[in-house]
């Protein structure tokens, strides 16, 4: 007997989202205070975002601002390292502290019960941080130790590479987040101290809190333990974003003996204020960014040439890099990336299909919602409404604004931004194996380099 075919269910209209209210106020220190009441768990986020990140590094110290925050939960007031953690472990709360390329974060979650004592602790981990030269310096040497790590691994090495081949030399952007391993060496515990004196001031700073808390409550706890926090901004330069090239080039980093070669194809991208952030996003999300995107189903399924090759724009105050990444063995390097700047070219020459446009649109307004469900989440992105300056309404109109996207959009999103003319190619692999093949595909002149990215000659 046949079973009857049952239709499969059609999907239902997108559910309403809203996300969290929230509050803005400002302290008499001038401390920038959001506040983000969510009463459905009786816990607490509290977290401050400070305008410490990398691109304040100082010339000649990259690496200085993650150091900095990585150090700040190694004993703060009278609390050593060991001390401050027990002490976060019986208040049940969770710290942590870092840095990325436009800020610093502490954050801290504790339940409701505890909050009093949290915000206290956490004052005292933002403010007041010890900085011991002991622990100061095994985080240096940690950094070093990942380094050198990383020079051994062809994913890590390429990373790092194509930031240095993107952009033009002295900039910022073109070296590690987290510093290189001279820069690095050469930092010290006051050094330390003195970047955070200078940048970790409530003229740079904003302190979220999300969680089981009213504003009235969340601003008197702010007063009570940062109130006397005192210090102006001090200035602030945008980040050189200038690119290394305005034609492309191909760049081979030696790794002797691979049986794979990591590849990474892209230029100086858009920062993340641009007008055009949800054209270029849905965009990118049909190019490289989802599964079914073009370049994975090209390189993987179509081609076998990888298990998986995706692409990104990296969004930052100032002009991020765009790339496209995958790996591939080693005979097939050429072709890879000849597949890779097709489906550049294509996107900008054809509109793309509406079941594309469909499953990108409705892939980004499907997992919108589940981002944002626990009080360090939405913290996180409060965090980054504050860094970016995005409106007030972002989260509530993100959806709306993703659907609106046309594919006429997309292909002028793809025109603007993507510069096949201005990519650079980088392969980390065996030259003995690939220097041939990239010298045949005819995408730019090929020069070697070693894995500290000095140039090789006569290979």
């Amino acid at each position: 007997m046949t079973a009857p075919t049952i239709a499969r269910p059609e999907p239902g209209p997108p559910r309403p989202y809203h996300f969290p209210r929230f509050e803005r106020r400002t302290l008499p220190n001038g401390l920038r205070l959001v506040v983000a009441p969510v009463h459905k768990l009786p816990v607490v986020t509290v977290a401050a975002v400070v305008q410490a990140g990398a691109a304040a590094d100082p010339a000649g110290q990259e690496g200085l601002a993650s150091l900095a925050a990585r150090a700040l939960t190694e004993g703060a007031g009278a609390l050593d390292a060991v001390a401050l953690t027990r002490t976060v472990e019986r208040l049940g709360a969770a710290v942590d502290a870092g840095a990325d390329w436009d800020a610093a974060f502490v954050g801290m979650t504790a339940l409701a019960s505890r909050l009093t004592d949290a915000f206290r602790l956490f004052a005292d981990v933002l403010v007041d941080p010890a900085f011991p030269t002991r622990e100061v310096e095994r985080l240096k040497q940690e950094r070093i130790a990942e380094i050198l790590q990383q020079r051994t691994e062809p994913r890590g090495l390429a990373d790092e590479m194509f930031e240095r081949f993107v952009y033009r030399a002295g900039s910022r952007y073109g070296r590690p987040e987290a510093g290189d391993e001279r820069a690095v060496a050469s930092l010290t515990r006051d050094d330390v101290a003195r970047f955070h004196a200078t940048r970790y001031v409530p003229g740079t700073a904003t302190l979220i809190v999300a969680g089981d808390v009213t504003a009235d409550e969340a601003e008197r706890l702010a007063r009570e333990s940062l109130g006397g926090w005192t210090g102006a901004a001090p200035e602030t330069r945008p980040a050189d974003d200038a690119p290394a090239a305005r034609e492309r080039r191909v760049h081979l980093v030696a790794k002797a003996d691979a049986p794979q070669s990591e590849l990474r194809v892209g230029h100086v991208g858009v920062s993340r204020r641009t007008d055009d952030y949800f054209a270029i996003v849905v965009m990118n999300a049909i190019l490289g960014g989802l599964f079914n995107s073009r370049i994975n189903m090209n390189l993987r399924e179509a081609h076998a040439y990888t298990y998986g090759a995706g692409s990104a724009f990296d969004w930052r105050l100032g002009a991020g890099p765009f790339g496209v990444s995958s790996a591939v063995q080693s005979d097939v390097t050429a072709a890879a990336l000849g597949e890779i700047l097709k489906e550049i070219d294509r996107i900008r020459a054809e509109s793309v299909l509406d079941s594309e446009l469909s499953l990108a649109t409705s892939y980004l307004d499907g997992v919108f919602p589940i981002r944002y469900e626990t009080t360090a989440a939405i913290a996180t992105a409060l965090a980054n409404l504050t860094i970016y300056g995005l409106p007030e309404d972002y989260f509530d109109t993100y959806r709306q604004r993703v659907r609106a996207v046309t594919a006429d959009d997309v292909r002028d999103a793809a025109r603007k931004y993507l510069r096949p003319d201005e990519l650079q190619l980088v392969v980390v692999g065996d030259p003995a194996g690939v220097r041939e093949q990239l010298e045949s595909l005819g995408a730019g002149p090929v020069a070697v380099y070693d894995a500290e990215g000095k140039p090789v000659l006569g290979v």
